[in-house]
């Protein structure tokens, strides 16, 4: 760790380097940190080092732009072609949002793709998305909005060397009081060792 070095991240973050806040002092990266948006990607290699995270906040990810075009996709893939999710012009004049929509289930599918900007499981022989506890969409989410995922530990049990972990979630929308979703995933985790 560099001990008392301080630098213009501005400066830094211009230049497109890499910045490891488990190189810089802790308290100046957690200011660092809240200042810029800037969360710390936890890894992970065992059941042990998991439940050190039990009741704590993991992270949030970075923000993902919901496009038409991804909507379009979604509707595509599932069949679900209802006008307040890909007619734009509809959904502009007639629609409650004055824009289309994605699909709820477009949202929670994002889940496991932003949950893996959040932590890096390291020595694994499998993983399992295993259920889904308690969700409620909160706020519908238009088109360009941009959601990120808030991921904490809610509990972690070892099943006979399988480890069954339930995270506390929230789709956060930029600029919005309500998340998109808040609930309970759970996810099985076979570690090597």
């Amino acid at each position: 760790m560099v001990q008392g070095k301080k630098f213009d991240l501005e400066k830094v973050l211009s230049h497109k380097h890499q910045v490891r806040l488990s190189n810089i002092n802790p308290p100046y990266a957690k200011r660092l940190a809240q200042k810029k948006n800037i969360y710390q990607m936890q890894i992970i290699t065992s059941h042990a080092e998991f439940e050190q995270y039990l009741g704590k906040e993991l992270g949030v990810s970075s923000w993902h732009t919901i496009t038409q075009e991804q909507i379009n996709q979604f509707a595509d893939a599932t069949l679900d072609h209802q006008w307040i999710h890909v007619d734009e012009d509809r959904a502009q004049n007639e629609g409650p949002f004055k824009a289309t929509i994605a699909h709820g289930y477009l949202t929670l599918s994002l889940i496991p793709y932003l949950w893996k900007e959040i932590v890096d499981i390291q020595n694994l022989k499998m993983e399992i998305n295993y259920g889904i506890e308690s969700l409620r969409f909160a706020q519908a989410v238009t088109v360009n909005s941009k959601v990120r995922l808030k991921a904490k530990l809610a509990s972690i049990i070892n099943l006979r060397g399988v480890t069954k972990v339930n995270m506390a979630i929230d789709m956060e929308i930029e600029d919005q009081k309500k998340p998109a979703f808040s609930g309970e995933v759970v996810f099985l985790y076979h570690f090597v060792n």
